[in-house]
Order: structure tokens, then sequence, then C-alpha cells
């Protein structure tokens, strides 16, 4: 099972590079896209884990 730590360890990787391919690829690319709708899934899941928690 993935920890909260995990993911935020996850997250932060994955934004660095959506960033890095953003700049030099651009913002409409295929690959800076497919990255942001991965990290916006794994935000979605971290938000699931902290509403387990606080309820």
């Amino acid at each position: 099972m993935m920890t909260n730590d995990d993911l935020f360890v996850q997250i932060e990787n994955l934004r660095n590079n959506m960033i890095r391919v953003g700049l030099s690829k651009g913002l409409n690319s295929v690959e800076t896209v497919k990255l942001s709708e991965r990290l916006d899934k794994l935000i979605n899941l971290q938000m699931g884990l902290f509403t387990k928690i606080s309820a």
C-alpha cells in the first residue's frame, strides 16, 4: 500500500518532470499534458487519503 509520504515524493518528482518537459517542449505538448493528467490522478489519490485520515 502506498503511504502519504510515498505519494508526496511521487507528486514532487512528477511535478518537477512536468515543469522541465513543459519548458522544453511547450505546455500543450502531448508529453506535458500526459504528465499533467498523471499528476492530477496522484493529487486526487492523496486528497482521498487526507479525507480518510481526517474523517
